[in-house]
């Protein structure tokens, strides 16, 4: 059979609080739930009294018994459906009445019945929400006026006042003071749990992360260190205290790390550095102690209230040499590419220095045989010299490629920028490959507008770039077919496109454009020639001139090689020039295309 105790707070004190009931808002409703069964216990005692004051015609205790009986069961109705707040607000209108029954019996300005009043917004505060604790303070003040009412004989009780009026009151009023007593000692125990939970809930996560935790005074004592710090220095912990961390930093990092700290304790600045600390190796073996990589961050603990002074700091350590040996590796193998690329280079240079001279010999001395300098040849000596003259000049554009990427991936290739216009490229382009169009029965066709605006760029890279894309447009075209050459104005870039009717490419192809030495057909067995530096070339002129190259393709369709350059030439970086402040600007004459062609072109 369970105790009057445990019926009253409907739980068992030995049973620990779990789940959601360790939580305030669970304890809350379990002491609206326990003052609901104290209220109706004290009504219940106290209604044989009542009864008998109502045989000696006193009608007051029993309206008091009575309604303490109701409100008991009212709340204990409403807890049983789970409504609390519904449950609270009955108690403290419940106790509201009894004071304002007792205040009016009683002509006294101070009595029972305005104490018990006062103790309402109390307990509302306790266990209600917002509403019904601004309803409990309004209703106080209409307890009050009604008190002053009394006490001034504007209003009175239909019965004269006895002094079990004021054995009722005290009694009453007992009980509202024990029901908040209770109330606010269950809150206060509810909290001190939970903060507690709290603590122990951060301190275990503080124990068991994995990165080191310590904790400084503003005097730079150790306050706390976490069992991570064991793991991270091999030590432990009590071995951190004083200027156990100090001297487990590196001679070299210890200005790093005392600044860091200083400016966190002194200015209340959030710093994190990599130094590095060292690390017993625990065991019999006894293994000398190595020096770690570790990430320091140091951040203040700010307490608003408190003078401006020294702050107590936090430091988060973590392991990161595998990160920075990772880091120095790439280090490595980013210096290790450069010295390569920069060895191929160099490579290319000499090589295409070295053949460049005996290459011009050759197809010097071919072309006076075939001229009839040295004499009249027989036709198969002229075929012969015609292909040592035709291989040679071959070889020379070989050498001249290898020489231009070599400089533009040095970095030593010097645009030199002008005025030019666009329409002056063609014709001289056009000439340089219409040999080898008439070769291939391939038409070459061009679609230019009347006006293009100035383009300021370097005339001998434009001239290569479209020399280039026209070559390699006849080159992969089928006889008979059709190469265009178009340009226009892009918004503030000329647009030049070349487009043939050829072999075309897949979409895999398509992303490796530019590569170096790369061709679509791969192997010895491939059709077409080249050393694949045509188009790698190209992407880095137009790079230089702060361009993009552009390629759509589909195999058996054909392909469109766009290059888009901007009109007003490649910026100035500012880190390569000095600052000049200019004096005088001459205004830029620029031809510009006429209305109807910007219409027609809108269109």
């Amino acid at each position: 059979m369970r105790s009057l105790w445990s019926w009253l707070s409907d739980a068992d004190r030995s049973a620990p609080l779990r789940g959601a009931e360790g939580r305030p808002e669970a304890l809350r409703r379990r002491a609206i739930s326990t003052n609901a069964r104290l209220i109706l216990l004290a009504s219940i005692i106290g209604l044989p009294a009542a009864l008998y004051a109502l045989t000696q015609l006193l009608l007051l205790p029993f309206i008091l018994a009575v309604t303490g009986v109701t409100v008991g069961v009212i709340a204990m109705a409403f807890c049983q459906r789970g409504q609390y707040e519904r449950a609270g607000a009955a108690q403290v209108y419940g106790t509201l009445l009894c004071g304002l029954l007792l205040t009016v019996a009683d002509p006294a300005i101070a009595d029972f019945g305005l104490a018990i009043a006062v103790l309402a917004p109390v307990q509302a505060s306790l266990l209600s929400r917002t509403p019904v604790k601004k309803r409990a303070w309004a209703i106080l003040v209409a307890v009050v006026g009604f008190g002053a009412a009394a006490h001034f004989g504007m209003l009175g009780w239909p019965e004269p006042f006895s002094f079990s009026y004021a054995l009722m009151g005290g009694f009453i009023f007992c009980v509202a003071a024990t029901i908040v007593a209770v109330s606010a000692n269950r809150l206060n125990s509810v909290f001190e749990v939970y903060e507690k939970a709290q603590i122990n809930a951060y301190r275990h996560l503080i124990e068991h992360v994995q990165d080191a935790v310590m904790r400084f005074a503003p005097d730079g004592t150790v306050l706390f260190t976490s069992r991570s710090s064991e793991k991270l220095f091999g030590c432990r912990r009590f071995e951190l205290s004083g200027n156990g961390l100090i001297e487990r930093i590196h001679v070299l990092d210890r200005p790093a790390y005392l600044t860091a700290f200083a400016e966190a304790n002194q200015d209340g600045l959030t710093r994190r550095i990599e130094i590095r600390m060292r690390r017993d190796e625990p065991g019999p073996s006894a293994a000398p102690p190595k020096f770690v990589w570790v990430e320091v961050s140091l951040t203040p603990v700010i307490d608003e209230d408190m003078p401006r002074g020294r702050n107590e700091v936090v430091i988060l350590l973590r392991d990161v040499t595998e990160r920075h040996d990772q880091m120095i590796e790439l280090q490595r193998a980013r210096k290790a590419a450069e010295e390569a690329s920069n060895a191929k280079s160099r490579f290319l240079a000499t090589i295409g220095h070295e053949l460049r001279t005996p290459l011009n010999a050759i197809v010097g001395f071919s072309e006076m045989m075939t001229s009839g300098v040295v004499g009249d040849l027989s036709p198969q000596h002229n075929e012969y010299a015609t292909l040592i003259q035709q291989s040679g000049h071959h070889l020379i554009g070989v050498v001249r490629m290898l020489l231009d990427m070599s400089r533009l991936e040095a970095g030593k290739f010097e645009l030199n920028t002008e005025p030019l216009a666009p329409e002056s490229l063609v014709e001289p382009c056009l000439k340089m490959v219409d040999a080898m169009a008439r070769e291939k029965s391939v038409r070459l066709m061009t679609d230019i507008p009347r006006t293009l605006p100035l383009l300021i760029a370097d005339e001998r890279a434009c001239r290569q770039i479209l020399i280039n894309l026209l070559s390699n447009a006849v080159k992969f075209s089928n006889e008979h077919s059709v190469v265009t050459l178009a340009m226009k104005r892009q918004g503030r870039h000329l647009a030049i496109s070349v487009a043939d009717h050829g072999i075309g490419m897949g979409e895999e192809s398509v992303q490796r454009i530019g590569e170096p030495f790369f061709q679509a057909q791969d192997g010895l067995a491939r059709r077409y020639e080249g050393t694949g530096l045509g188009l790698s070339i190209v992407k880095g002129l137009v790079e230089l001139h702060d361009g993009t190259l552009h390629a759509s393709s589909s195999p058996g369709e054909g392909t469109v090689m766009t290059v888009l350059l901007p009109i007003n030439g490649p910026e100035t970086k500012v880190e390569e020039t000095g600052a000049v402040t200019p004096l005088h600007r001459d205004p830029v004459t620029q031809h510009m295309p006429q209305w109807y062609d910007e219409r027609k072109r809108a269109l």
